[in-house]
């Protein structure tokens, strides 16, 4: 077991339309996921194989008592493989369907920051003529003198994922 874990806590967020986001690094670019569907983060450690899995999910963890697939964004994304190295985490999220709630793992290069991100931040991904999906793209958001891709991790997680992983 990995000693290096990091429990999110809730944070007490205005009334405003401000939302916090925990960045991470994957392949040079900067991405962002909802603080609130965060449980944790995690050091890497090898997760159990399962046979026929789909090439994007790397096995499952024991987290205390649940079983949880571990899903690399890298293969994902179809990104370029990398080795995994002392920056490399799974953060642990909360994903909702229409019926039920699910905790998967995503591993990442490393995770960066927490940023408060307003609704005016964030503008809506590019209309690429359906040559790259946007569906799990919630928007992209300037902070800092660089571009943070927010994700729809509910989206990503519950249709792209465990729809595929349900079915096997």
């Amino acid at each position: 077991m990995n000693s290096s874990v990091h429990t999110i806590k809730s944070l007490d967020l205005d009334e405003d339309a401000t939302n916090q986001f925990l960045t991470f690094l994957l392949a040079g670019e900067e991405y962002g996921v909802d603080i609130l569907k965060v449980q944790e983060i995690r050091g890497w450690e090898q997760p159990t194989m399962l046979p026929n899995a789909l090439n994007y999910v790397l096995g499952v963890i024991n987290l205390r008592g649940t079983v949880v697939p571990i899903i690399d964004l890298r293969q994902r994304f179809a990104l370029e493989k990398s080795q995994f190295g002392p920056t490399t985490v799974v953060v642990i999220v909360k994903v909702s369907n229409a019926d039920k709630e699910r905790t998967v793992g995503i591993v990442v290069d490393a995770v960066s920051e927490v940023y408060n991100v307003t609704d005016e931040q964030i503008r809506p991904p590019p209309d690429l003529g359906g040559v790259i999906s946007m569906d799990y793209v919630k928007g992209l958001a300037t902070l800092d003198e660089k571009m943070i891709i927010l994700l729809d991790i509910d989206k990503l997680i519950s249709v792209g994922v465990l729809k595929q992983i349900d079915t096997h």
